[in-house]
């Protein structure tokens, strides 16, 4: 997808992969000694009415997010109701979310879920899997 003005999409660059699991410590140790690199400190945050567990890894230029639901309801449980364990969503860093959130609602692309964590990130996850059989994810680093 290309802009209006002939620039390149938001969607040009994967920066990160979402995992849903069930446990997430148990899955950062595997992660862990398989890629041999050490995951950055867990998060336990508030979606919503959900507390998520967050555990991430950087793999080059790829940021790994181990997502588990811990209690509450968000489209990772749901996704996890339906699907199982496994790959949720690709996620893109955007300098302006609400500037890409207007284009793409022009474009017929709607948000299933938005929010903050930390009060550092924003982030919105896409309607998209029905049209690529898969969530995107924007995220902006305030």
């Amino acid at each position: 997808m290309v802009n209006g003005c002939g620039e390149k999409s938001v969607f040009s660059k994967v920066d990160q992969i979402g995992i849903v699991v069930k446990d997430a410590e148990k899955v950062a140790k595997l992660y862990e000694k398989f890629f041999g690199v050490e995951p950055f400190p867990t998060i336990e945050c508030n979606i919503g009415p959900a507390k998520l567990r967050i555990v991430l890894f950087q793999l080059g230029e790829i940021q790994i997010e181990l997502i588990q639901v811990l209690e509450g309801k968000t489209i990772h449980s749901e996704f996890l109701e339906k699907r199982g364990e496994g790959l949720h969503h690709l996620g893109f860093v955007v300098k302006d979310i609400e500037k890409e959130l207007t284009i793409l609602k022009k474009e017929g692309i709607d948000v299933l879920e938005r929010g903050e964590v930390l009060e550092v990130v924003k982030f919105a996850y896409l309607d998209t899997e029905k049209m690529l059989g898969i969530i995107l994810e924007l995220i902006q680093f305030t």
